[in-house]
Order: C-alpha cells, then sequence, then structure tokens
C-alpha cells in the first residue's frame, strides 16, 4: 500500500499492521502505517534477475456464493507461472490477502524453490475486493457486505475446480500456502476443502478471532527484551515523560515540536491523543513485526531499521539526552526515512479518509476493506490494555472500536463484533482447528504468534514449525546468506512435509 506521507498520515496510522501478512502487496510497510488498527503484510520480496512477470488473468466468479438466486458475477484476478511445471506435477496455489497481488511473488520466494524442485504449477489468486478485483461499483457499507473469509475461501473453491478443469489437472495434488491472514484461509480452506487440497502451509496465521489482542504488545515487550533489559526500561521512562508533558501548555507546547506534528495537539480530544499514542508506539511495533525480514524490493526504505537500531537509540545516554528526547530521536529516524515532513495525529483527518467508498480513493487500496474485516469478522485489535508493556494505555480497545462505528456506522458496535468472533472461532475451531495435512510456521519474534499454533496439537496431522528469532512470514522470503540456522532448518521442515503430502 502506498500513501502520500503529507497528507495520507493520518488515515494511513490505522490502516497497516492489521493487514496481516499480505502476500503480494506492492511496498513494505512505511512507519506510518503502523497505527490503530495493525496488521502485518508480506511486503514483496527482492528480485534475482530480470524478464517479464506473468500477465494478469481472470476468472469469473460469483458475487454470493451463498445465495443461488443472485446471479451477479465479477472479475477476479489471478497469475499462472508454469516454468517449473511437469504433467502430472503438483499444483501450489498462493492465497492472496487484503492488499494488491504482486506477481513478482510468481517468480520469487520460498515456495517457488519448492515448486522448482517438485515441477510444481505455481498460481496466485487475489482476494476479492482487494487490487484488481472489484467484486461492486465501490466500497460502500451494502457492498461490503460480501467481503468476508467465507466468501473468500468459496472463491478458492471454485477457482481451484475452474482451474482444474480449464488445464487438465483435475488428477494432480494441490497445496495451498498463504501468510499471515492468508496464512489462517490456507488452514481454513484445507479445513473446509479437503477434498480439493491435499496440504496447506499456514505461515503466521493467526486463527483465534480475539476482539482485545493484549497479546500483540507484550510479545513487543518480549522481544524488545532479547537485546538486553534497558530497552524496555527506557520506553517505559519515556512513556512517563510524554504523560508528563500532556499535562501542561507548555508540556504540549514542547511536544508538538519535538515529534513535529503537523498541528498542535488538543489534550481535550480524546481520540487524538490516543492516535498519537498509537503512532508513536508503533513505530517499535512496526519494526518488530518485520524485524530483519527479507523483503527488500525494488524502492524500498527501512528494511535496514531493527529492533537492534531503535534499542541502541532509546540506550544511547552517551550526550545525557533525556529518554523523551530518545524517544523523539526513533520518531524523527522513521519520519527521515520515510521523508515524511511532519506526524499527523488527526483522528477525524483520519475518518474522514475511511468513510471514502470510490475505488479510486487511498482508503479503497486495502485499509476500508481489512478495517471492515476486522470490525466484522475478526477484531485483533492491538491496545494498551495489558499493564504488562511499556507503551502506556493511550490506546485502549474503545479507541479501536470507536473507529468501526465512525467509519462505517453505529451498528457496528462491539455486541456486534463480538458475535461475528464467536461465528469465526465456531466455524473454522480457532486453535482446536480440526484439519489434517496443515504445517503452521511462526517466529518467536512476530507478535501474531500469540493467535497461532507453536506447538503441535497431540494427536493430529497438523505440524508447528516455531522459529526462534524471527519475524512475521520469514519463511516464506528468499533465502539469503546469513540467514539464522533455525530459519534455513524450517524452510527444509516445510519442503519434508510437502514431500509427505505428494507421496501420500
Amino acid at each position: 500500500m502506498s500513501c502520500d506521507v503529507q497528507n495520507m498520515a493520518a488515515m494511513c496510522t490505522r490502516l497497516a499492521l492489521l493487514l496481516a501478512c499480505v502476500v503480494g502487496y506492492t511496498a513494505a510497510l512505511p512507519w506510518f502505517l503502523h497505527g490503530r488498527p495493525r496488521g502485518g503484510m508480506l511486503g514483496s520480496p527482492g528480485r534475482a534477475g530480470e524478464g517479464p512477470l506473468p500477465p494478469d488473468q481472470w476468472v469469473t466468479q460469483r458475487l454470493d456464493h451463498y445465495n443461488d438466486a443472485d446471479l451477479r458475477t465479477w472479475q477476479q484476478r489471478y497469475f499462472v507461472n508454469d516454468t517449473f511445471y511437469k504433467p502430472g506435477g503438483p499444483v501450489f496455489l498462493m492465497i492472496g490477502g487484503e492488499g494488491t497481488a504482486d506477481p513478482i511473488w510468481m517468480v520469487t520466494g520460498s515456495w517457488i524453490e519448492y515448486a522448482k524442485e517438485f515441477h510444481a504449477l505455481c498460481l496466485m489468486l487475489e482476494h476479492r475486493y482487494y487490487g484488481k478485483s472489484h467484486p461492486t461499483e465501490d466500497t460502500s457499507v451494502e457492498n461490503l457486505q460480501y467481503l468476508s473469509s467465507d466468501q473468500a475461501l468459496a472463491d478458492l473453491a471454485y477457482f481451484r475446480n475452474y482451474m482444474a478443469e480449464k488445464m487438465s489437472l483435475t488428477d494432480n495434488k494441490w497445496i495451498t500456502f498463504g501468510g499471515s491472514y492468508p496464512g489462517s484461509l490456507s488452514a481454513w480452506f484445507r479445513l473446509k476443502y479437503p477434498h480439493l487440497v491435499a496440504g496447506a502451509v499456514a505461515t503466521s496465521g493467526p486463527l483465534l478471532a480475539e476482539l482485545d489482542f493484549v497479546e500483540y504488545v507484550e510479545v513487543v515487550r518480549d522481544s524488545l527484551a532479547t537485546t538486553g533489559p534497558e530497552c524496555n526500561k527506557n520506553i517505559q521512562e519515556a512513556t512517563d515523560a510524554v504523560k508528563q508533558m500532556l499535562e501542561t501548555q507548555e508540556g504540549v507546547e514542547k511536544l508538538n515540536k519535538l515529534f513535529n506534528l503537523c498541528s498542535p495537539l488538543d489534550v481535550n480530544v480524546a481520540n487524538d491523543v490516543a492516535n498519537f499514542w498509537s503512532t508513536i508506539s508503533g513505530n517499535f511495533m512496526g519494526v518488530v513485526q518485520y524485524n530483519k525480514d527479507n523483503r527488500e524490493f525494488e524502492g524500498a526504505v527501512g528494511t535496514n531499521i531493527t529492533l537492534d537500531v531503535l534499542c541502541n537509540i532509546m540506550n544511547d545516554n552517551s550526550k545525557h539526552m533525556p529518554v523523551e528526547e530518545r524517544y523523539a530521536a526513533v520518531n524523527y529516524l522513521m519520519m527521515e526515512t520515510y521523508k515524511q515532513k511532519c506526524l499527523d495525529v488527526s483522528y477525524s483527518a483520519m475518518i474522514k479518509e475511511l468513510r471514502e467508498t470510490s475505488w479510486e480513493s487511498a482508503a479503497s487500496e486495502g485499509g476500508r476493506q481489512w478495517i471492515y474485516q476486522t470490525c466484522t469478522e475478526f477484531g485483533f485489535y492491538q491496545t494498551s490494555d495489558s499493564p504488562n508493556q511499556p507503551f502506556g494505555d493511550g490506546f485502549p480497545l474503545s479507541f479501536s472500536l470507536q473507529q468501526c462505528s465512525d467509519i462505517y456506522g453505529p451498528q457496528f458496535n462491539q455486541s456486534t463484533l463480538m458475535e461475528g468472533i464467536r461465528r469465526t472461532n465456531t466455524n473454522y475451531g480457532a486453535l482446536k482447528i480440526a484439519g489434517t495435512k496443515i504445517v503452521f510456521p511462526n517466529g518467536s519474534i512476530d507478535p501474531w504468534h500469540a493467535l497461532g499454533i507453536t506447538e503441535d496439537p497431540k494427536g493430529t496431522d497438523l505440524h508447528a514449525v516455531y522459529i526462534k528469532g524471527t519475524a512475521h512470514c520469514a519463511n516464506m522470503y528468499p533465502a539469503r546468506f546469513g540467514d539464522p540456522p533455525e530459519l534455513t532448518q524450517a524452510r527444509e521442515t516445510i519442503k519434508v512435509h510437502i514431500q509427505d503430502w505428494l507421496s501420500q
């Protein structure tokens, strides 16, 4: 996703880290996207060599798979790479998520290395309502009712059968791949349609829908602690210092300058203050989530900023700089990296942008749609409600829930969302998913592992691959020199499972 860094930062702070590890995003996350709500996008990987990428192709899908009387259809985008395919070989299906599907994934990534070895045909299907796959004329609330994981899985099932018939692949074995939300879809597709797919790789997939995802910030704390005890201690002290600044007019004026706010912060506007807290803490959360992931690609910036870099800033007392100024120095580093002139934390401006329904709007690049899914199916709100973290209590659950109502209408509230979350967990089984032949890779640094499977469930054909020291979707990126041994071994373990599924 891309946003105008000057005018769109207020909207973008809400969008990104909830966008769950999306295969095909055309860019890695800028820092200012790391506010409420958060998810994890999978940035486009680096590419070795040149040459044409697979062209857009289209399949006709039903708008509503669960209403036979509704005959409306639309065009869904997909990609094909048959370079490595040999007749009789398997079919690898990469599941798109909450962003534009990038065909660079058709020529790189660990799944491509598996495809070379197993002579697989590679397909990728873009998720409905994202990228160029527009089922309706706009993203109005009335039209977004057709955006759900249920409908997305039905799209996959139809697409699988369509391609099997079109390319004479009815007897071939199919394996699905996905990361984070698409990782969940990969597992759920195997669960719901086991006759259509022989196995599933579900990387960094949050299986438990949860309203108040307090564990997220707790894992961020634990990940920062891998650098030593001082980092969290200094963040906590900086948080306390900023709180004190907010208590006086003189302090607020100093804060406006220190963090280079686009307009003076009005402490009487609670949502602006919450947006500020969410944004400055998001500097750390986003970096931790993607720490050292091999997500470089053409035009990417910021991939060299790791949790070690941020903690070094917070711990550097060589110039006797107060902790709040070090906190601001982290913010300045991010603003410089992404060429943002000032920090916009206006809640009203953000909501105004997210209410735009045109496909041409910045909100429809993915943010409006994904936040809708969190407000109806998943929650996943990474709040400050846990006392066991250093970022204070400035962005509580009520702040995230308010966005649902303000963007989509008063009927989108905690009560209706809790019903949606219960339905999601009942429908898919949450952490007690009853599927078979699914592998769940997760990184210990990645906060999203708290909602996934990190140990082999006893008595099942489900397998966890818990990768110490790695972040969000790390195993999906191309291997590179210097990868930790645990990551290299994880890729091999996944390959062994694929081989086992194909040999049965």
